[in-house]
């Protein structure tokens, strides 16, 4: 499971501005602490659990489990019997007990530059607990389930902690989603009440959110469900004088003419209500395993899936994920460049950092507006430190080069993090050399909405880094390789990505649908928690996540993965982003049908095309040889920067119909893409 020894040859450490006093242990004392973790878990975190308060201690032993559908129900259960609530913990705790009232809790830098505020863990706390009454006044109690529709602004996460201070479950909806889809997760979830605001600009474009949450209002009323609240926040149309004590200031490019639809007999003012509540609200005490939210993801027959997290286990693990992986220290400066309307928002922009008492840096906007180098012009106005965004940005950034980079000074960075998805190499090398001048460690997390936090991750100058590698399990999580036949592989190997056991944070259930949780995560192959992922393990037992186990292609009874294929295609110098889908052959069984988007200035030729395909030949074999390559100018990707692939496939083979694509940020990038396409006539 952990090698006996770390590789000498081609790794990388890039320890140089780590403290003396890192949390991080040693690599052979993480190897002790790792078989620890597995062989005496109640031991193990029974101590991290002695830094939380607890209102009532547990009364069996830490975690019970089945996760064999053989032998009954799927369940996993944390601290059975122990009482608490998270927001005491991330702020009453941080504010009395450890005294950090005076600490910034969050930078707040606005889609403008210039448009910024500062909230410490003393404001914080008065506001969750002013917004907690105002919830309560309107009927929320315990176990209520509440849609929140938000940009990146301090009230969402005002928002997010009132809910679970009185025992409500926030259900938050990314505010790119289309108001189908927000209407579709209000009512799986059954909420009593929505919180959204009037509007924000993302760059240059202006999003009028009420008008899209009026319509899903609509919708949840045309299908017998009304939602009888809506709480609103002027966030573009308040007027100066609404900003006295608020902690937001005006935006600077405020839109005091925004139209904002108002039904009296539905909506309520986020402002108007909070000048009335108290600042001081009791938390209701939680059991273990009560819900604490449902965050949906997607799912293979369409419909999204709503992942639910509980209350102990999950506080636990993304405390201990936070302060381990990025080495958390008390003068950090913090910035995790996610959306809170996705997991990487929970666990490590609100839950995680303010359970560690952390400064963080809260950003509503794009890493291209105004322009290329905003995100280090960001890094050194507030001296970040421990810097975590997705592969998709970096390459993103990588089209213009290291010049906007270069233009600042990036001295205060120690540790640089990736997420979201697989990081190819070329990606890794510029991120380490360009960004981390060589000594920030990268810590490449591998994780999932489902499991709540990171379970394979370096630890910053403890574990080598190998790049593109998710490298070694986190404490407590045990992985497994299986082979289609479910059978575990030993040594250097490929398969299906498991888990033998679960951790702290994985999640509990489907909302409302736990025959579906059991389907999709146990019943392939019964006593594991299956990811969905493809996985590769080398002869130095690092783990290499491969892609979806849908994203592998079987080419000529070969498999193939196409994040493999990316990776060799992106290698080359004229290529910026690629994108690999499987085409139907008759013989081979699938073809690869290549997307490349090319760097800037650079022209697509025949000679272009013969060179990439010779690159994948040498990188990965004749095999993989591309049937395919499409001049791709852009790639259709949901406003989080993921690349839907879904759509891809259907561009491949011309098939018109597309099902859902309201996530896409530009739907104009599908047209061009099936007029460019390689093979019109097929």
């Amino acid at each position: 499971m952990i090698p006996d020894h770390v590789p000498e040859e081609n790794v990388y450490y890039g320890s140089g501005d780590l403290k003396k006093e890192s949390h991080v242990p040693s690599f052979d004392k993480y190897k002790e602490l790792y078989m620890k973790s597995i062989d005496n878990p109640d031991e193990f975190w029974g101590v991290i659990a002695k830094d939380f308060f607890w209102k009532s201690k547990p009364t069996g032993p830490f975690l019970s489990y089945n996760f064999d559908v053989t032998k009954g129900e799927i369940f996993i259960k944390c601290m059975e019997g122990a009482s608490t609530n998270i927001c005491y913990n991330l702020l009453d705790r941080n504010v009395h007990e450890r005294k950090l009232g005076d600490r910034i809790a969050f930078f707040w830098e606005g889609n403008e530059p210039g448009d910024e505020s500062v909230v410490t863990y003393r404001e914080l706390l008065q506001r969750v607990c002013r917004f907690a009454n105002v919830l309560r006044s309107q009927g929320v109690k315990k176990g209520d389930r509440v849609s929140i529709y938000m940009p990146m602004v301090i009230e969402l996460v005002v928002a997010m902690l009132a809910c679970v201070r009185i025992g409500a479950v926030h259900s938050i909806v990314f505010a790119g989603f289309s108001a189908e889809s927000l209407c579709e997760r209000i009512m799986d979830s059954q909420c009593l009440l929505l919180i959204t605001a009037d509007g924000f600009y993302r760059g240059d474009k202006l999003i009028n959110l009420k008008h899209l949450a009026d319509e899903a209002l609509q919708k949840c009323r045309d299908k017998g469900f009304p939602v009888k609240r809506c709480i609103v926040l002027k966030h573009l149309s308040k007027e100066p004088e609404e900003s006295v004590g608020s902690h937001s200031p005006p935006a600077k490019r405020s839109c005091p003419d925004l139209q904002v639809p108002w039904n009296p007999e539905v909506d309520l003012c986020w402002h108007a209500l909070i000048s009335e509540a108290s600042d001081e609200c009791e938390p209701e005490w939680c059991n273990s395993e009560d819900p604490l939210f449902i965050l949906y993801t997607s799912g293979s027959t369409g419909k999204p899936k709503g992942v639910v997290h509980t209350v102990s286990g999950y506080m636990l693990y993304t405390a201990t994920t936070f302060k381990l992986v990025f080495d958390h220290q008390p003068d950090d400066v913090y910035w995790c460049t996610a959306d809170i309307g996705w997991i990487t928002g929970h666990s490590y922009i609100t839950y995680g950092p303010l359970a560690n008492g952390a400064t963080s840096v809260l950003f509503e906007g794009l890493p291209t507006y105004p322009d290329v180098s905003r995100m280090w012009g960001i890094v050194d106005k507030y001296q970040v430190t421990k810097f975590y965004t997705a592969p998709t940005a970096i390459r993103l950034l990588m089209k213009f080069g290291s010049e906007p980079v270069q233009k600042f000074k990036r001295e205060s960075l120690k540790v640089l993090g990736t997420v979201g998805e697989p990081i190819n190499p070329e990606a890794w090398h510029w991120y380490y050399n360009v960004v981390g001048e060589k000594r920030c460690p990268i810590v490449d997390t591998f994780w999932q909405t489902e499991t709540g936090g990171h379970v394979l991750t370096p630890l910053p100058a403890a574990t080598p880094m190998k790049p593109g590698s998710a490298t070694f399990p986190f404490f407590g999580v045990v992985p497994a390789i299986l082979n289609e036949s479910g059978e575990e592989l030993e040594g250097p190997s490929e398969g299906y990505l498991v888990f033998k056991q679960p951790w702290p944070g994985v999640m509990r259930t489907v909302y409302g649908n736990h025959q579906r949780f059991e389907s999709i995560y146990f019943k392939k192959f019964p006593g594991y928690y299956v990811t969905g992922d493809g996985c590769r393990r080398d002869k130095d037992g690092y783990y290499w996540i491969t892609g979806r186990i849908d994203d592998m292609l079987n080419v000529s009874g070969h498999l193939l993965s196409t994040a493999e294929v990316e990776s060799a295609l992106v290698e080359h110098r004229a290529v910026a982003e690629a994108a690999v889908v499987g085409r139907p052959h008759p013989i081979k069984g699938e073809s690869l049908y290549c997307f490349v988007t090319l760097k800037d200035g650079v022209a697509y030729s025949q000679m272009l095309e013969a060179e990439l395909k010779k690159q994948v030949r040498e990188k990965i074999g004749a095999i993989a040889t591309p049937d395919y390559i499409q001049n791709a100018p852009g790639l259709p990707k949901t406003r989080s920067g993921k690349i839907m692939r879904r759509v891809l496939r259907k561009i491949a083979c011309n098939e018109k119909d597309l099902g859902d694509i309201s996530t896409l940020a530009d739907s104009s990038v599908v047209e061009e893409l099936f007029q460019n396409r390689c093979c019109p006539s097929v």
